[in-house]
């Protein structure tokens, strides 16, 4: 089994920082939100988003999957009561000359095998798509 941590510090009224190893991110935590930090829901988001693009870095290789780029845009619905996400529409971006066939096989990959995609799915409609720039 592996374990993680991440420590969370309150800054002040307006925001927070997360650190893990030597990185650090800005967190929106004051109630009215901030443009330059994420917020709890947006830092879902980014946490799918970089499960999915790591999905692909590990399983491209393994399938031999030629690509020169990948792009995930996710979007969440929240809900007020009780406060939840609802639902995560996505859509990853490949740049890639490999056919429709090779794309949905990295698309199941990156759906089967990703420990954030798997959590976020058995709580939430997580629905998309992987399409070819």
């Amino acid at each position: 089994m592996l374990e993680y941590k991440v420590e969370a510090t309150r800054i002040d009224a307006h925001r927070s920082i997360a650190r893990c190893k030597d990185a650090e991110v800005r967190l929106a935590t004051d109630v009215n939100g901030s443009v330059d930090a994420f917020n709890p829901a947006e830092m879902l988001l980014a946490s799918l988003a970089a499960c999915m693009i790591k999905g692909i870095e590990r399983a491209a290789p393994m399938l031999k999957f030629s690509l020169r780029g990948v792009e995930v845009r996710l979007k969440g619905v929240r809900e007020d009561t009780p406060p939840r996400m609802s639902a995560i529409d996505y859509e990853i971006i490949v740049d890639t000359d490999e056919n429709d066939r090779r794309i949905d096989l990295l698309h199941t990959n990156v759906r089967k095998y990703g420990t954030i995609f798997n959590t976020v799915s058995a709580a939430v409609a997580v629905s998309g798509q992987m399409v070819r720039r």
